[in-house]
């Protein structure tokens, strides 16, 4: 990774942040129906430019193709959690303090990424134990009674969160093939030179 290179990255990545927030913009100007105000779009810009450019980030690590479409599929999967759980709520409505718990398998995901140090074998396990935490959602949701909350079913809380663990599960095999391919993981020859 050269310095020069890097801020065009993260160029590229503010740019495409920008790009994608025209869209909610012309809905808005065209329409009644778009409620967002100037805290909904910041609020987006930051979740997009974050997660570009963590992808920008990880996806450096290795040359391998399902490598990055691991890295791809785990950032979207968590993105796509933020946000649906910050505008409607996973369980429930946004307002619910019981959606915090959604930060959690985040929180899983980042931690559990670190510790793997972006490792594929590592990152699969990274990406089981963040599945399992989207499944104790559940446990925890149903044994709290949240299936009585407005709109929360057991059907739609197993249904949500299962769509968050296939998604996971996806991403944690994707790297296990990153893995077991073993050809264009640089981070593990980078791992194992930061080692001698």
């Amino acid at each position: 990774m050269t310095k020069k290179t890097l801020p065009q990255s993260i160029f590229r990545v503010a740019i495409g942040t920008g790009l994608l927030l025209l869209i909610p913009l012309a809905a808005k100007l065209i329409t009644d129906e778009m409620q967002w105000d100037e805290t909904d779009f910041i609020v987006m810009g930051i979740l997009l430019f974050s997660t570009g450019l963590a992808f920008t980030l990880v996806a450096r690590q290795s040359s391998n193709l399902v490598y990055k479409t691991a890295v791809g599929v785990a950032l979207f999967t968590a993105l796509f959690l933020v946000w649906s759980n910050a505008a409607v709520g996973i369980i429930g409505s946004e307002d619910n303090v019981e959606n915090l718990m959604y930060f959690g398998v985040v929180f899983v995901l980042i931690i559990s990424s670190f510790i793997a140090r972006f490792n594929p074998k590592g990152m699969a396990y990274a990406l089981i134990a963040t599945a399992l935490a989207q499944a104790l959602t559940i446990i925890i949701a149903l044994l709290s009674g949240m299936q009585h909350f407005p709109e929360s079913s057991v059907y739609e809380i197993i249904m949500v969160n299962g769509f968050f663990i296939t998604l996971y599960s996806v991403s944690a095999g994707l790297f296990w093939m990153a893995a077991e391919e073993g050809n264009g993981t640089d981070v593990e020859a980078s791992a194992e030179s930061s080692q001698q």
